[in-house]
């Protein structure tokens, strides 16, 4: 084998070795929306994975989308992902590559009557017959969501593989044990009340 063969055997070796790209968005607890797209076309791996598209200038344009973000010790986190864009898409949601759930079922729609909800995440949580969603309750510890679109909207009876949709998340203090034997000691005092009452 000559040397130049040798060298663009070892270049083809290295490219296909290297890892794909990824976009890694740092999310925050602050409840806000973060969106991401899914895009069959203009997805680098042409795959349906969550995508960042939001600048097709980037070089990131069209890289799988990763949200990574850890949730301290005495802490759990609240996820929540929604469709949005037309109705009945549906989602797989991943951590570190392990499936974590799906989103709920919809009906899946054709574009022409489906509805719609933009980039309006919160009007599309607040229709659940039409927009999927989940929310995960996570632990303590270190996560790298992401996500692939598990059912598409139709368009002239063949599935889109396109839409928008967005993850926030939450963490509360978990409550402390002698806090929770209070509080259902108080349910059951109100319980005992509302009973004689009745």
């Amino acid at each position: 084998m000559s040397k130049k063969h040798l060298i663009a055997a070892g270049l083809l070796s290295a490219a296909l070795a290297a890892p794909a790209a990824a976009t890694t968005v740092s999310l925050a607890a602050d409840g806000q929306w973060v969106g991401f797209n899914v895009s069959d076309l203009d997805a680098l791996s042409q795959g349906v994975e969550w995508i960042d598209n939001a600048n097709s200038l980037d070089p990131a344009f069209g890289a799988q989308l990763f949200f990574e973000f850890t949730i301290a010790s005495g802490f759990t986190g609240s996820l929540t992902v929604v469709d949005a864009g037309f109705a009945g898409d549906t989602f797989l949601v991943s951590n570190f590559g392990s499936l974590l759930g799906s989103t709920s079922f919809v009906p899946a729609t054709s574009v022409d009557t489906a509805a719609y909800a933009g980039l309006d995440y919160a009007a599309a949580l607040a229709d659940p017959a039409n927009f999927s969603s989940a929310t995960f309750s996570l632990g303590a510890g270190t996560y790298r969501i992401s996500g692939y679109l598990g059912q598409s909207v139709q368009f002239d009876g063949l599935p889109l593989n396109s839409t928008a949709g967005a993850v926030n998340l939450t963490m509360a203090p978990v409550p402390e044990a002698p806090a929770l034997a209070m509080m259902v000691a108080g349910l059951a005092l109100f319980a005992g009340l509302a009973r004689r009452r009745g």
